[in-house]
């Protein structure tokens, strides 16, 4: 199937939404969903395919001949852009309507459609200079989105940190790109693992990417914007907007010749990076931080298949990685699918209290019982809990590490530290939901807004419903996803390296539906038993004949210890007030996590710089004697050196 006709119905009609956002609520949605309809069938038929489609346009931009090109890789990217961007837009139409938000709501709707287009034209374009025009459109385009609440102080602060961290990204990428060009003379991108000159280019491709990517301990920006967005926005970033910085690592690792020490660099970050994110997650009482921070280890799970593959290929055996590569591949889509999925109940909870911290919550289950399941299946899937989706990216790619690790080449101890990397992470991202979804959903209300809540409308509802959808059906039925994993893999490998290639997914999907039919009867008998009637009784009240809601477990209680253990790395910030008395008045506790590397690294160095440019900045007072004192000063250095080094 061709998919140009698509492409260009998804171009036309993106534009078109663009152009009606601030005026037709409706007219902007037929827009958004046609240009999302379009790119998915577009990207399906080269998924199903296998056979990549190139365009050559007749027309320059910049000198050069505008050249797409969609394959199964780009593929991947572009059908999850398809998806969430038409999940989110439906989404916002309740969300950030124009009745509760009359001066924002098309502003918001406008620039979403850029942000689409953008991220598609990203995954398309084969010409670097292009790529990075694309590239820095959609940085721009996302700005105005995470900023959307223009009264919030610290959503505008975020916007700001969001776009200097883009920007030092793109200025690197200046750099990869240019210096690209220069040693291969053309802007033209393509399989490179024959010029071993532009090997060490890698590393730059590495941080550019990596800063948009959320790779440790370059997420500076990621907690703070995604926290502070509409949650639309936040579903968007974290599903869509972080994975073109893993499409830019996928994409020119599989170009560029990659040896045994970038791919070992990026595995132990990408296991660093794993392993803390979930920490810091563990650690935060704001629920919409909570998700970001789960973003850093998931953006580290993908990350290790991605070295994984990038280590088989470094040692002359790229089939050693490949099942880790299927993984890493497929986990960016499950990961896209359940964290937009659980933004969008943030934003429900949100919409429904006011509020994100968590200690202002409880008890929203019978407030909330959509939003609730829908959340607490989410939870599941984050977890890779099976039979869900996200256990079976996971399981691909714990498969693609023992393989790697029992090849006994070189660097492939990184497998075993990475495979006990990501079992650490698992077990805290566990322990991480089951304490979200405790605090927010169980108990007792902690707040009269809490007690006060309603459940969100249709509108909210629906997308949140095609999500879970969709993690159910990758979950119970993975063999729907091998032929566009196995098409992606082949098309990321070189010609002469795409041998037969099978997905051992059919086993996990026989297992996977008869623990899925398990949990149902299982449901259905509890359903009965309870239906039958249920005998209450009282239980050990601990003491406490009357318990109140402040009796409960709060989200910092949970998380204590986990601080202890990562002390090293969250540094936390204690406040109390000591108690001095017998019987005092009043007593108070607080613990706040800080964001480690901002504050306590990049803050520190910044403000050190301005210290040196405004002491530098005294130099230049505009007085001639004292210029004229520095010329001589410089001569007198200069001839001492000379002189020096004429004696020697």
């Amino acid at each position: 199937m061709n998919p140009a006709p698509f492409l260009l119905i998804a171009v036309v009609a993106l534009l078109l939404a663009f152009a009606l956002g601030g005026q037709s609520a409706r007219g902007w949605l037929a827009g958004l969903l046609t240009g999302g309809g379009g790119l998915a069938t577009a990207a399906l038929g080269v998924l199903l395919d296998g056979s990549p489609w190139d365009w050559h346009a007749r027309f320059a931009l910049g000198g050069e001949t505008v050249h797409l090109r969609l394959d199964a890789v780009s593929a991947m990217f572009l059908l999850l852009i398809a998806v969430i961007g038409a999940a989110g837009g439906v989404y916002s139409l309740t969300y950030w309507g124009n009745d509760e938000h009359p001066r924002s709501a098309g502003t918001g709707r406008r620039w979403w459609s850029a942000l689409v287009l953008c991220m598609a034209l990203v995954v398309n374009c084969t010409n670097g200079l292009h790529f990075l025009i694309a590239w820095e459109l959609f940085a721009l385009a996302a700005y105005p989105l995470v900023t959307l609440d223009r009264k919030n102080r610290e959503a505008r602060a975020a916007g700001w940190l969001y776009l200097a961290a883009s920007h030092a990204g793109t200025l690197v990428l200046f750099v990869f790109f240019g210096a690209l060009a220069a040693k291969t003379g053309s802007w033209e991108l393509g399989d490179l693992r024959s010029r071993p000159e532009v090997a060490p280019l890698f590393w730059l491709a590495m941080f550019g990417f990596g800063v948009k990517a959320g790779l440790f301990p370059l997420y500076i920006w990621l907690p703070s914007a995604h926290a502070n967005a509409p949650s639309h926005v936040s579903a968007i970033m974290s599903g869509v907007a972080i994975k073109m910085g893993i499409y830019g690592i996928v994409r020119f690792g599989g170009w560029l010749p990659v040896n045994t020490t970038q791919a070992l660099s990026l595995i132990g970050l990408a296991t660093l990076g794993t392993v803390l994110g979930i920490a810091f997650a563990h650690a935060q009482n704001d629920l919409k931080r909570l998700l970001a921070y789960c973003s850093v280890e998931n953006v580290g799970i993908i990350l290790i298949g991605v070295g994984a593959a990038l280590l088989g290929q470094a040692n002359g055996h790229p089939d050693w990685g490949r099942l880790a590569l299927a993984g890493a591949l497929l986990h960016v889509w499950n990961h896209g699918l359940f964290k937009s999925l659980l933004f969008l109940g943030s934003g429900s909870v949100l919409h429904a209290t006011g509020t994100r911290e968590m200690t202002q919550l409880g008890g929203l289950w019978r407030k909330m019982p959509w939003t609730a399941s829908l959340f607490a299946f989410g939870s599941a899937a984050i977890s890779a809990l099976p039979p869900l989706n996200g256990f079976v990216s996971e399981w691909l790619i714990y498969q693609g590490l023992f393989r790697l690790g029992l090849s006994h080449a070189a660097g492939t101890w990184a497998a075993l530290v990475a495979g006990i990397g990501l079992a650490v992470a698992g077990a805290l991202a566990l322990a991480c939901f089951v304490k979200l979804c405790g605090v927010v959903f169980l108990g007792a209300p902690r707040t009269p807004v809490a007690a006060h809540a309603h459940e969100c409308g249709t509108g909210m509802r629906r997308p949140m419903l095609v999500l879970a959808g969709v993690c159910l059906a990758v979950g119970l039925l993975p063999v729907l996803v091998r032929t566009p994993l196995e098409h992606a893999v082949a098309a990321w490998c070189l010609a002469g390296d795409a041998t037969a290639f099978a997905l051992p997914l059919a086993p996990l999907a026989r297992a996977h539906l008869a623990l899925g039919a398990a949990l149902v009867v299982g449901a259905i008998l509890l359903f009965r038993r309870i239906r039958g009637g249920v005998v209450r009784r009282l239980t050990w009240d601990c003491g406490y004949a009357a318990p109140a809601a402040r009796m409960q477990y709060t989200s910092g209680a949970l998380a204590g210890w986990t601080i202890s253990w990562f002390r090293w790395a969250l540094w936390p910030v204690k406040k109390w007030h000591r108690l001095d008395t017998t019987l005092p008045r009043d007593a108070a506790w607080e613990e706040r996590t800080p964001e480690t590397v901002l504050e306590r690294i990049v803050q520190p160095v910044a403000r050190a710089l301005c210290w040196l440019g405004v002491q530098t900045r005294r130099t230049q007072h505009g007085r001639l004697q004292l210029y004229i004192l520095y010329l001589v000063l410089g001569l007198l250095a200069l001839t001492f050196m000379a002189l020096g080094g004429g004696m020697k």
